[in-house]
């Protein structure tokens, strides 16, 4: 398959241009504008040239009213960008309690993930999201899961610096151990 001819549609610059607005519309967390788009038969899960989903960029943008929208036309929770990010991992990286909720109470995996196996609790850890971390451990986000580089949400907190999650990540694993 890898030695086939890929064909690419050639876009004309109207239809790159509105592609274009669309991005911007939901950077900008347009709503009602996307809403009008959608109902039209705007796919949800259009992506950019970074693969960044509709969703995945209203989620980093705290707009949580347009995370709803994009919800409730099939956006997808668990579709990753080119670096492996879900959504549930931007809203944790921004540290956005009410977007993560949201995209939980939506079926996001806990602790989906992209190739490299970098979770949303190891994104909010690295970055001392201590209220997200607390979030996502309610949630049952596993605090022992390991990357492909072998490295837990703790390993990760540590290694940037973190300075309270490391601690965090630490109590929750030997309560998960205590409990059995």
């Amino acid at each position: 398959m890898s030695d086939e001819l890929k064909i690419r549609p050639v876009l004309d610059d109207e239809t790159i241009a509105f592609a274009g607005r669309v991005f911007q519309l939901t950077r900008a967390g347009q709503a009602d504008e996307l809403a009008e788009l959608l109902a039209m038969g705007l796919p949800a899960n259009l992506r950019n040239e970074k693969g960044d989903s509709l969703l995945m960029l209203a989620c980093y943008h705290g707009h949580a009213g347009l995370v709803r929208l994009l919800l409730e036309h099939g956006g997808d929770t668990e579709l990753t960008n080119d670096r492996g990010q879900t959504p549930l991992a931007g809203a944790a990286f921004k540290g956005d309690s009410v977007i993560v909720q949201l995209l939980l109470d939506h079926g996001a995996k806990v602790d989906g993930c992209g190739e490299d196996g970098r979770t949303a609790l190891m994104t909010a850890a690295m970055f001392n999201r201590v209220e997200i971390v607390d979030l996502l451990l309610n949630q049952g986000a596993d605090p022992s899961r390991r990357d492909v580089g072998g490295l837990t949400a703790g390993d990760a907190a540590r290694a940037m610096g973190a300075a309270e999650t490391p601690d965090q990540i630490a109590e929750a694993i030997r309560q998960t151990e205590r409990l059995g």
